[in-house]
């Protein structure tokens, strides 16, 4: 039986035809009948041009060139592929990054609504799901133990920082995200009572606007605290330091969406404020190096995080995507040599986002967070130094479920960014490299960047915190726990097959 398509050939004959025929015909109807016919005319002298470029001058599109205007139908429909795909084939479930159903429950949590569902589960039980193991004796929440997590308590430092919810807001910068995105999270998380990490963009001028409590981020690139060889200057870095919202310092080593490659500012993002904050160049891409000038080997590594806590005399942490797990254990054994740990770890799941990267490393580089959580926190106890620092963790943490798993699994808080994005409204249109975002948050076009009204977005971000924690708690209550600490391993279930313990 003959297979039902398009005859494109056939199809682009008739059409090619038809515009020549058509412009004879209005043309010879203006001239004899009206000139009203001219409109017509015009119309397809147009066509008609465009159609001779298509055909017979442009040399970039094969398709074009071969069969014509018709075929600017097929740039046209793929162009607008992922909007249907997104709105009228896929799934609730079945959509990437995230699908509808985990957005939803985020905009249902920012809009302090209802989150039920009825019915059942949409996901799928086939022997992959991870799932945390109920009690059979939930703790009544009044008995609960309220969380508390204070950095810097194992080095004995003045400027020791506690955290009374395990969630932070991964690391955004101004760049990756607009300015009123930046604040609208700030102001939120201001109001929560959370802290947020500025991100790799140097001066962080608009999270420090709302006044919230910050984690300020040196990436490789050091921006906002670099020499111009590329080098940590100390100076810079006091003086960040000494400013009463900036409680941490992250020394960012490796992203999961990108580990092995420094961080990525397309051109098309970079306005003359991001120019003059990061010391960059209009008009070319921003690329960082894939790793920091003074890191090169264990023993320098270790150097480098005990300078940083001598210049910032704040609480140190570091972020790293794991891949090779003799290279971890060998760095954590140098920090035992020179007796130098940093005050946290924070681990970030191949999975984890980004504003840009290159998709041959978004997609082939890093070890998965499940997969990568559990091997740290063996390493760190099998070296017996679990207790010299917390151990933090990111990648696609935006449910309370996925949330309690990783700290069952060894974490002590989450990070997440793209719940937070959630929150503010954002609908997945995977543009947030190109400065087209639609709703405003990762780009700079003023544009877009008006439909982010600060007030409102950030009492959904407070929101958005408000009922994570209320789920959290619910969850932790149904797993017998009284405490986050009382968290194991044996509170997960990880089946044999699950994508995380594949070999």
């Amino acid at each position: 039986m003959a297979r039902l398509a398009v005859d494109l050939p056939r199809i682009a004959k008739y059409v090619n035809a038809g515009i020549v025929a058509l412009l004879v015909l209005f043309w010879y109807l203006g001239v004899n009948v009206s000139s009203g016919y001219h409109i017509g005319s015009a119309i397809f002298l147009v066509l008609f041009l465009l159609n001779f470029y298509y055909r017979h001058i442009q040399t970039k599109h094969a398709l074009l060139r071969n069969f014509g205007i018709i075929a600017q139908a097929r740039y046209m429909i793929e162009s607008v592929g992922p909007e249907l795909r997104q709105y009228l084939y896929a799934s609730d479930v079945e959509e990437k990054p995230f699908s509808r159903a985990e957005r939803a429950e985020v905009y249902r949590k920012a809009k302090d609504i209802d989150s039920s569902e009825a019915f059942g589960s949409l996901l799928n039980f086939d022997d992959e799901e991870i799932k945390l193991r109920h009690s059979l004796y939930p703790v009544d929440k009044k008995n609960m133990k309220k969380y508390s997590l204070t950095f810097g308590e194992e080095r004995g430092i003045k400027n020791k920082y506690t955290i009374d919810k395990p969630f932070i807001v991964s690391a955004m910068s101004f760049g990756a995200l607009g300015s009123n995105a930046v604040r609208s999270i700030a102001r939120g998380v201001k109001a929560a009572g959370i802290p947020m990490n500025t991100g790799e963009g140097g001066y962080p001028k608009y999270h420090l606007m709302e006044k919230c409590d910050l984690i300020f981020q040196i990436g490789t690139a050091k921006f906002g605290v670099r020499n111009p060889d590329g080098s940590l200057n100390g100076d810079k870095l006091r003086d960040l330091s000494s400013k009463p919202e900036i409680k941490m310092i992250e020394i960012k080593f490796s992203q999961g969406a990108k580990p092995g490659k420094g961080g990525l500012l397309p051109k098309e993002k970079i306005t003359e404020e991001i120019s003059e904050l990061r010391n960059v160049p209009m008009g070319q891409d921003v690329i960082s190096p894939p790793h920091h000038i003074e890191c090169t080997t264990p023993k320098n590594t270790v150097e480098f995080i005990k300078r940083v806590q001598d210049f910032s005399n704040l609480p140190v942490g570091i972020k790293m995507c794991i891949g090779s797990e003799l290279e971890f254990r060998n760095l954590i054994k140098e920090m035992k040599k020179q007796k130098v740990f940093p005050d946290y770890i924070s681990i970030d799941g191949a999975e984890g986002g980004t504003g840009a990267a290159p998709k041959s490393f978004m997609d082939n580089v890093g070890v998965p967070l499940f997969r990568a959580l559990p091997l740290v926190q063996r390493i760190l106890v099998e070296e017996n130094v679990r207790d010299k620092l917390k151990l933090l963790c990111a990648g696609k943490l935006i449910n309370p479920g996925k949330q309690l798993t990783a700290m069952a699994l060894g974490a002590d808080a989450v990070y997440t960014a793209r719940g937070f994005m959630f929150a503010l409204g954002c609908i997945q249109a995977l543009q947030c490299n190109r400065n087209t975002c639609p709703v405003g948050i990762t780009s700079h076009n003023p544009r877009f960047q008006k439909g982010l009204i600060i007030p409102d977005k950030a009492r959904k971000v407070a929101n958005y915190v408000k009922n994570l924690e209320h789920d959290f708690y619910e969850l932790l209550a149904s797993t017998g726990c009284k405490s986050v600490k009382d968290l194991t391993p044996d509170k997960v279930y990880i089946p044999k097959n699950a994508p995380c313990v594949r070999k």
